[in-house]
């Protein structure tokens, strides 16, 4: 039986929290929008470097192996530093992390830093949400989750438009830059003001590790994760160069486009949190894979206003899934091995639907249609629902602990 950490805080009500939360999700934010940026710039980083489709889907490749291994070894530093102390370290390795992209030229270089950047952004998530399951009573999870989980469609939504605005006055290595600027402030300012997560993760113990693969709710939680992240970072990774090179759009007014659709995604992620507390994380997964599923086989079919349309309905339905799939996820195993679990999970999954599917979409758009690869995208999210038929949790969540 595993031990609650002697320093595990007492879980309060949300609204006594809040000022936390919204801390953390700022520094998920920044972190979040460091690995898609990339994304409305690669039309022009491809130019500059003179790099293939494929080798452009590669790259987001790259980022996904950073973010694997970082997590995993999360709980060594989080069990010498306390989550607070990773999240800190996390936030200025992601502004530091950029800058060497003013002086990079060379392919392998740009892959080398994508890898670091990562490894960097990767530090946060399992720490974050082990400090918010701990920090914040059940009953409010779904509220807390929800706003931490505000970053990535927040990121979907505003790393385009900064992106738009930016390359008016600067190269894409500049841009970088001024990102990294801006994340370096912020770690400054979490060193300093920075709460909660005063407490040790969980070493990455062989055993630990086997008591929490060992189940299979943990493994088809790791598939949902990759699908919902395969719907929305991996599709969101190729879109600039499929309205571009596919649909005969602008690159500004592409990125202009993508930034908007994603603000529904935004709103709902809020509506999310408070309807899974009334309807359950699994009825709610469901319906959101489901309808994400269906809108992103639309997004390789349609063109013209149709398209538009399903560009802006898609993240809406689509990240409805995740604060229930992380409070699902913080239910897998008891409450002292919730950092192993995060550690474990969402890396896993991000390898899988934020650098494969967006590899095999690459892939695809230079040897046949970006658009077949996105219809085959949207087949693997209609899986989901099929799995969730599968999936049981535990009853970890009326244990308090961390």
């Amino acid at each position: 039986m595993q031990d609650f950490n002697d320093d595990c805080p007492m879980p309060q009500t949300f609204r006594s929290r809040i000022g936390l939360t919204v801390f953390l999700g700022w520094l998920f934010y920044l972190g979040f929008v460091t690995r898609v940026m990339f994304a409305p710039l690669m039309p022009e980083i491809r130019a500059d470097l003179g790099i293939s489709s494929s080798q452009a889907g590669t790259l987001f490749l790259m980022i996904s192996i950073g973010y694997l291994v970082a997590p995993m070894g999360s709980g060594l530093i989080s069990s010498k530093i306390r989550h607070r102390g990773t999240v800190t370290l996390s936030a200025w390795l992601v502004g530091l992390s950029l800058l060497p992209f003013a002086f990079t030229e060379s392919l392998w270089s740009v892959r080398f830093l994508l890898i670091v950047i990562g490894l960097s952004a990767g530090l946060h998530l399992p720490s974050a949400i082990a400090t918010i399951t701990a920090e914040i009573r059940k009953d409010d999870w779904g509220k807390a989750l929800s706003i931490h989980q505000l970053a990535p469609p927040l990121s979907f939504v505003t790393a385009p438009l900064i992106a738009a605005l930016l390359m008016n006055w600067f190269s894409w290595r500049m841009v970088l830059v001024v990102w990294s600027i801006a994340a370096l402030v912020s770690a400054a300012a979490y060193t300093m003001r920075g709460g909660g997560g005063d407490f040790t993760g969980q070493l990455p113990k062989l055993e630990n590790i086997k008591e929490v693969v060992s189940k299979p709710a943990f493994w088809i939680m790791v598939l949902l994760f990759a699908m919902a992240m395969g719907g929305n970072a991996g599709i969101y990774s190729m879109l600039p160069m499929f309205l571009v090179t596919e649909r005969g759009m602008d690159l500004g007014y592409a990125n202009t486009l993508i930034g908007l659709s994603q603000a529904t995604g935004l709103v709902m992620v809020i509506v999310a949190g408070f309807v899974a507390d009334k309807i359950g994380q699994k009825n709610t997964m469901t319906i959101s894979l489901l309808c994400a599923g269906i809108a992103t086989v639309l997004l390789g079919v349609l063109t013209g206003g149709w398209l538009v349309l399903v560009l802006f309905i898609q993240p809406m339905v689509l990240n409805s899934f995740f604060p229930s799939a992380f409070g699902a996820l913080a239910r897998v195993a008891p409450p002292a091995m919730r950092s192993v679990t995060n550690s474990l999970g969402p890396p896993t999954a991000f390898l899988i639907g934020g650098g494969i599917i967006p590899s095999v979409i690459g892939y695809l758009g230079e040897t046949y249609t970006f658009s077949s690869g996105i219809i085959l995208a949207g087949c693997f999210i209609l899986v989901g629902p099929v799995l969730l038929s599968f999936l049981q949790v535990g009853h970890y969540d009326d244990e308090a602990g961390c």
